[in-house]
């Protein structure tokens, strides 16, 4: 539209979007199916095992590297009951 046009017929909003929307073909939206590579349930098993990984990790750098233990005895059943001897107090 020239200057002219404009100063001549004043247009309001909603005038200029019909008239936007008259130039675009309106076309369907086409809904796009998405393929997960990885399924929602094997994300939430391979988070738990990462997760549980992460905590073994934990107690053999802890009981091992920053306790002054041995960090395969941090596995044992027999150093875990004695820690729980020690927090209960018996």
């Amino acid at each position: 539209m020239t200057e002219k046009e404009i100063q001549q017929s004043p247009k309001t909003r909603e005038q200029y979007k019909k008239e936007k929307t008259k130039e675009k073909p309106q076309r369907k939206e086409k809904r796009r199916v998405r393929v997960r590579l990885f399924p929602i349930w094997l994300r939430i098993i391979i988070v738990v095992v990462t997760v549980f990984i992460s905590v073994i990790a934990g107690v053999i750098v802890g009981y091992g590297v920053l306790g002054d233990g041995n960090p395969k005895d941090a596995l044992k059943k027999s150093t875990w009951t004695h820690i729980i001897d020690l927090v209960n107090k018996k």
